[in-house]
C-alpha cells in the first residue's frame, strides 16, 4: 500500500498525469473507470485564479466519481499561490499539486514551472508556505533539473520532503531536453534508494507500455507510475498496465467498435463541460490514438478531423462503431 498523506492507495499506483487540455474532467473520468488510481487537473494559473480569470476558474471543476483528485497550480509570486491555494479548497480537492515541471516558454519565462528550477531556494520557500497554509496533502511534480549541468533533484526532493510535502512525482529528462530523448529513470531512483527519502516517490516520462511499467516498479523500485502521453486517446492504457503487473499477460486490446464508442463518450462529455467549439477542438488530438492502426482507415479519420459540426463527428463515429461491430461479429 502507498500513502499520500492519508490517502490509501494500491500497491504502485497508477496517477494520470496533469495535461493542459488533456486531463479535462471528461478524459479523467474514463481514465478513472480504466483504472486510474489518482488524476490531476490539467495544470491551473494561480495569476488566473485570483483574477478569476475563466479559464483558470473552470479548471476547478472536480466530480465525485473521480477521487482521488488532484488540483495542479503553477506559479511563481508567493501571494498569488497562497491566494490561488485558498481559492483551490474551496473545491475540496484532495490534493493540491504544484508544477515545478512545465518545460513551456510562455510558463518558464515567468519563473515557473520548470522555470524555477533556476531557483531552488525559491522553489522550497514557496512549497513551505504552501503547506502550512493548508491541510490538504500537499505534492509536488518536477524535472530532473534545468539543464544536465544543473541537476541536484537529490537534494532538492530532500528539501521538498523536509518542508513537508506528502508525494514528488519526477519526469526524468531536465527542461532542457523538453520531450527529447529518453527519460532518465535512473535518477529517480537514486532519489526513491535515498535512506532519508520516506514520502512516495513517482516516476514520469516514456511509461508507454505496460512492460515499461513493469520495470519502473521492478527494476528501479519507484512507488508508482504517473502516466502522461501513454494515455492520450487511449484510457484504456492503466487497465492493460494494471492487468499486465498483476498477471504478466497481455490484456486483449480493444476492438474499433469499442474504440469507437469510448470516442463518443469522450466527446459527448466534452461538449457537455466545454460546449461545441472546444468540446469538439479538445477531442481532436485523441482521434489518432483510438484509431491508432486501422487499416484504410486514413479517410475516415481526415473527416473526423477537419469536421467542427459536432452532430456530424457523432455521425461518423456511430458509423463506424456500427461497421466495424458487424465485421467483428463474423
Amino acid at each position: 500500500m502507498v500513502k499520500i498523506g492519508n490517502i490509501e492507495l494500491p500497491s504502485f499506483p497508477l496517477l494520470l498525469a496533469p495535461m493542459e487540455d488533456v486531463s479535462d474532467p471528461p478524459f479523467r473520468a474514463l481514465c478513472k473507470e480504466q483504472g486510474a488510481d489518482v488524476v490531476y487537473t490539467e495544470f491551473i494559473s494561480s495569476e488566473g485564479l485570483i483574477r478569476n480569470a475563466a479559464k483558470s476558474t473552470k479548471k476547478l471543476d472536480i466530480y465525485t466519481k473521480e477521487r482521488p483528485v488532484g488540483i495542479q497550480i503553477f506559479g511563481s509570486n508567493l501571494d498569488s499561490m497562497l491566494g490561488a491555494v485558498d481559492i483551490v479548497e474551496q473545491t475540496n480537492p484532495d490534493i493540491i499539486d504544484i508544477n515545478y515541471g512545465c518545460p513551456v516558454k510562455k510558463v518558464v519565462c515567468k519563473g515557473a514551472g520548470a522555470g524555477i528550477l533556476k531557483d531552488i531556494p525559491l522553489m522550497v520557500g514557496l512549497t513551505k508556505e504552501i503547506v502550512k497554509r493548508t491541510n490538504l496533502p500537499v505534492t509536488v511534480k518536477t524535472r530532473l533539473g534545468w539543464d544536465e549541468k544543473t541537476i541536484k533533484i537529490a537534494e532538492v526532493a530532500e528539501r521538498l520532503q523536509d518542508v513537508g510535502i506528502k508525494a514528488i512525482s519526477i519526469h526524468g529528462r531536465t527542461r532542457a531536453q523538453m520531450y527529447k530523448g529518453e527519460a532518465d529513470w535512473t535518477k529517480i531512483s537514486e532519489i526513491k534508494n535515498n535512506t532519508r527519502m520516506h514520502i512516495p516517490v513517482f516516476g514520469n516520462g516514456d511509461v508507454n507500455s505496460p512492460e515499461k511499467a513493469k520495470a519502473m516498479r521492478d527494476d528501479y523500485g519507484l512507488d508508482g507510475a504517473m502516466i502522461g502521453r501513454g494515455s492520450i486517446g487511449n484510457p484504456w492504457f492503466f487497465n492493460k498496465v494494471k492487468h499486465y503487473l498483476n498477471t504478466g499477460k497481455k490484456i486483449e486490446e480493444p476492438t474499433i467498435a469499442e474504440r469507437a464508442e469510448m470516442a463518443i463518450r469522450h466527446l459527448k462529455m466534452a461538449i457537455d463541460w466545454k460546449g461545441n467549439v472546444l468540446g469538439v477542438l479538445e477531442t481532436r488530438r485523441h482521434y489518432g490514438n483510438y484509431f491508432k492502426g486501422i487499416a484504410n482507415f486514413k479517410e475516415t479519420k481526415s473527416r473526423i478531423l477537419r469536421e467542427n459540426d459536432p452532430v456530424i463527428i457523432l455521425q461518423e463515429l456511430e458509423l463506424v462503431k456500427k461497421v466495424f461491430f458487424e465485421k467483428e461479429l463474423v
